[in-house]
C-alpha cells in the first residue's frame, strides 16, 4: 500500500484485530518498538522526553517509555490529558509503567513549556500527543504544548503523525508539530504525500507492527 486515509487507517487496524486475532495491545507494543529503534539508533542523547496525550497515540508514547527503560534509559514521561479519560491501551500501558515504579507527570501546559524551553538540540522530544484522528482545530490546551514543542531547541520524533496535522489534507489543525522525524506505521499516510506537509513530519520512517503482508495485500486489494 502507497498511503492509507484516516478511514482506512482505522480499518485495517480494526479487521487485523478481528480477523486475525491480534491484541490491540500487542499492535501498540510492536509500534512502540519500532520508535524505539529509531530513538537508539538517532542517539544518543541527552535526555528524552515523552509527551503522552490520552489516546492511543499516547499509550504509545507510554509503551516506548517502558521498552526504553528496558533498555536503560529513562525518559521523562508527561501525560497531557486535557481533561479527558485516557483509552483502554493506554490506561492500561500506564499502568505497566507506574507498576514498574516509571513516574509518569501530569504538568500544567506552563510547566510543560517550561520545561521544553530547558532543552537543547541533544535533546529529544518524543511527540505522542495526537494520533491520525485529529481533525478541526487542535484544543487549546494541547495547542499551547504544540507551540512549545515547536518553539524549544531539542530534535522531535514524531510517533505516527505530527501532532495537530491532519492525516488525510497533509495541513495543521491550526497549529501541528514541526519533527525532524515521523516513525509512521503500516504505510504512509494520505496527507504525507502533499508537499507542505514535510516541514511537518520532516524524514518519515515506515515501522512494521506485526500485521503479515500478505493479509495486506489482500485486504487492499478488497473492493
Amino acid at each position: 500500500m502507497h498511503s492509507l486515509s484516516r478511514n482506512q487507517i482505522r480499518k485495517v487496524d480494526a479487521d487485523a484485530i478481528a480477523e486475525l486475532g491480534l491484541p490491540s495491545l500487542l499492535l501498540m507494543e510492536n509500534a512502540a518498538r519500532g520508535v524505539c529503534s529509531a530513538v537508539i539508533t538517532d542517539g544518543p542523547w541527552l535526555s528524552i522526553t515523552i509527551l503522552c496525550g490520552p489516546g492511543n497515540n499516547g499509550g504509545d508514547g507510554l509503551a516506548v517509555a517502558r521498552l526504553l527503560a528496558a533498555s536503560g534509559i529513562i525518559a521523562v514521561t508527561l501525560l497531557i490529558h486535557g481533561g479527558k479519560n485516557l483509552s483502554a491501551d493506554a490506561e492500561a500501558n500506564l499502568r505497566f509503567l507506574t507498576k514498574s515504579g516509571l513516574t509518569v507527570e501530569l504538568p500544567d501546559t506552563v510547566e510543560v513549556a517550561r520545561r521544553l524551553a530547558e532543552l537543547g538540540p541533544r535533546d529529544l522530544i518524543i511527540d505522542a500527543l495526537l494520533g491520525t484522528g485529529v481533525r478541526g482545530l487542535v484544543a487549546d490546551s494541547i495547542a499551547a504544548t504544540i507551540e512549545a514543542i515547536n518553539q524549544s531547541a531539542a530534535k522531535v520524533i514524531s510517533i505516527d503523525v505530527p501532532s495537530g496535522l491532519d492525516c488525510d489534507l497533509g495541513t495543521p489543525c491550526g497549529v501541528a508539530v514541526r519533527a525532524q522525524k515521523t516513525v509512521t506505521f503500516v504505510a504512509l499516510k494520505d496527507g504525507f504525500l502533499k508537499p507542505a506537509a514535510a516541514e511537518y513530519t520532516g524524514t518519515v520512517e515506515i515501522c512494521h507492527i506485526g500485521i503479515p503482508q500478505i493479509w495486506l495485500d489482500a485486504w487492499s486489494a478488497r473492493p
